[in-house]
């Protein structure tokens, strides 16, 4: 059985919580609710669960801040939010669990499931990362968790030269030549780093312009700093010259 907090500044999302884990996940014991910072802040220090279903937004702050409060976490977070695009490219960056509100049974029931089979210093490694992320929107201290079968590594944005497709996977390729491969399809990094310097110049392929040597203009061809070459698609072009004029 698992100890569960759900901390909610509203009632009726505590309710609905509270109920559709009692349908929905049997193996979640319910040992305490709150509705502030300081009041899951007690909460959790009193009951020490396993598993937090935490709010953003508060009266008295945010998820975030409560979070911060603790030197260290032994215990899994499942958001439960309705906040902004801010915090869901967060969310994606360090590959925290979290469900948007209004909720379904089965996000709920995939959250928990995911929470169960998650290891504790894997999810504090991701909570770490996020609570990093949140505190800063510069590319220079931005990171990101990229999940191979065998690792979990935390890389700063600022150090991916650019990401190219492989069928369901990417190959992420780093400024000190190493190269990671991730379960994740190219379209979700172009839209978690479109906002941090990333152009996708041609289908398979995602850069970022800080790493851009020269645009070959004749040939339609990237050249990067890492020695490689790019093709550039021709509805892509005007925008790639006036992404290079913007530098």
């Amino acid at each position: 059985m698992i100890r569960a907090i759900i901390i909610d500044n509203e009632k009726k999302g505590v309710e609905l919580v509270n109920d559709l884990l009692g349908l929905c996940c049997p193996s979640v014991s319910i040992v305490a609710t709150a509705s502030s910072v300081q009041s899951g802040f007690d909460a959790i220090q009193q009951h020490r669960p396993e598993l937090v279903f935490l709010d953003i937004r508060m009266q008295d702050g945010t998820g975030f801040d409560l979070l911060n409060r603790f030197p260290s976490l032994d215990f899994r977070v499942i958001f439960v939010t309705a906040y902004d695009e801010y915090a869901m490219k967060a969310f994606q960056f360090s590959a925290v669990d979290y469900i948007l509100k209004p909720m379904s049974s089965e996000r709920l029931i995939a959250a928990v499931q995911k929470a169960e089979q998650s290891l504790t210093a894997e999810a504090l490694l991701k909570i770490n990362t996020l609570l990093s992320n949140v505190n800063t929107s510069s590319k220079e201290t931005k990171k990101i968790v990229l999940k191979t079968a065998e690792r979990i590594y935390v890389v700063p944005v600022k150090d991916i030269v650019r990401c190219e497709s492989d069928g369901s996977y990417t190959h992420v390729f780093l400024q000190d030549s190493s190269k990671i491969l991730v379960s994740r399809l190219l379209k979700e990094f172009e839209e978690m780093l479109g906002g941090y310097g990333f152009f996708r110049p041609q289908q398979s392929h995602l850069i970022n312009l800080e790493y851009l040597h020269y645009y070959e203009k004749g040939d339609s061809l990237i050249a990067m700093r890492d020695k490689t070459s790019i093709p550039v698609a021709s509805r892509k072009k005007e925008e790639l010259l006036k992404l290079i004029r913007d530098i």
